[in-house]
């Protein structure tokens, strides 16, 4: 298919009686950035191998540029890897390393001399040629990996948790130098890793996967604000996920009988039609409500635990009904009020703040 640098088409592997990746198809065009993540044992890593040519897929096609991979060994399949331990050689300097690619090709010592320090160049290690491994910190050994892998002008990038290994600041750093470089470039990347945080970041479009089957392939923004699953709901961003009977219905709107109590929500798309649903409320759409503030859901909650992660915190709150709701504030607005272990707060959202979970 013209436009696509990798596709999977009905792809399935098995390890005995286990299906690690269960008959999932995915087209990535040329150029496009691709994260695929999801829990430990999920087949992710499973399935990059498959790309890779690492592993075979007993069951469906895996296609390169239009070429079919089923028994091309991965050497002959010009793909290149980034490995969370960046598998780079001690005894070699970072020149060395990124050469080694284009030595085991063949390639003269002049010409790959000369592409290695160009490729050395375009990842910001100029005049680090001939820094040690052991010389080098943990961002510039990253991005030795990285040339080592542009070296030898692969279709595609895959990358195995790149930023694993770092350090919370660096591994923002690397994040937004990873984004520049791919779209300066223009190549694709493939990227598995369990931090959405990354992903989120980063890709153009991310692939959920559960079980071994991708529960939803969307852009960042509707993978975190539209959830098509429960678990993509569950997995990805902070959500709060109510179910329950629906008892009542008014201007687009549904009232729904829930362990919490009575809540409306917006009533769209399938949801007109059934008599139960579930619906998602992100942590950052519920608001501590003053005392003149009103809402269309109005909850009473004890603080139970509050975590601070810079400039935002997420406040776990238990209700009376035993069930837990948790709320994302931003500190300019706890700047004038601090909630404390035990406080009972009043929070609510509005019926649009929540989502319905399609076909729930």
């Amino acid at each position: 298919m013209d436009g696509y640098d990798v596709e999977l088409r009905n792809a399935t592997k098995r390890f005995g009686d286990v299906v690690a990746v269960d008959d999932v198809s995915l087209a990535v065009k040329t150029g496009e950035f691709v994260s695929i993540i999801g829990p430990s044992g999920c087949g992710k890593t499973t399935t990059m191998r498959m790309i890779a040519g690492l592993d075979q897929p007993d069951a469906g096609e895996v296609i390169i540029r239009g070429q079919a991979m089923q028994g091309v060994p991965p050497y002959e399949r010009n793909v290149a890897l980034v490995f969370q331990s960046f598998a780079l050689f001690p005894h070699l300097d970072a020149l060395g390393n990124v050469e080694f690619g284009l030595r085991m090709r063949g390639v003269d010592k002049k010409t790959r001399r000369e592409r290695a320090l160009r490729a050395l160049q375009t990842v910001g290690l100029g005049g680090f040629e001939r820094r040690r491994v052991g010389q080098l910190s943990g961002g510039q050994r990253q991005r030795v990996a990285l040339a080592r892998a542009l070296v030898v002008e692969p279709a595609l990038i895959l990358l195995d948790e790149p930023l694993g290994s770092l350090d919370a600041r660096l591994r923002i750093e690397m994040q937004s130098e990873l984004k520049s470089l791919q779209q300066q470039l223009d190549i694709t990347f493939i990227h598995v890793s369990h931090n959405q945080g990354e992903a989120l970041a980063m890709a153009d479009r991310i692939v959920v996967m559960n079980e071994g089957r991708f529960e939803q392939v969307d852009t960042p923004a509707a993978i975190y604000g539209t959830p098509r699953t429960r678990f993509v709901a569950e997995f990805v961003g902070t959500n709060n996920i109510f179910d329950g009977q629906i008892i009542g219905r008014s201007n687009g709107t549904a009232t729904v009988q829930t362990p919490a109590g009575d809540l409306v929500v917006a009533a769209n798309g399938d949801a007109r039609d059934r008599d139960r649903l579930s619906f998602v409320v992100r942590a950052d759409r519920l608001r501590w409500l003053d005392d003149n503030a009103r809402a269309d859901n109005e909850l009473e909650a004890v603080v139970r635990a509050i975590e601070y992660t810079g400039s935002l915190s997420t406040i776990a709150l238990s209700l009376p009904t035993g069930g837990l709701v948790k709320m994302e504030q931003h500190e300019s607005l706890l700047r004038h009020r601090t909630p404390r272990h035990g406080d009972t707060l009043r929070v609510g959202w509005d019926a649009d703040d929540s989502f319905v979970l399609p076909g729930s």
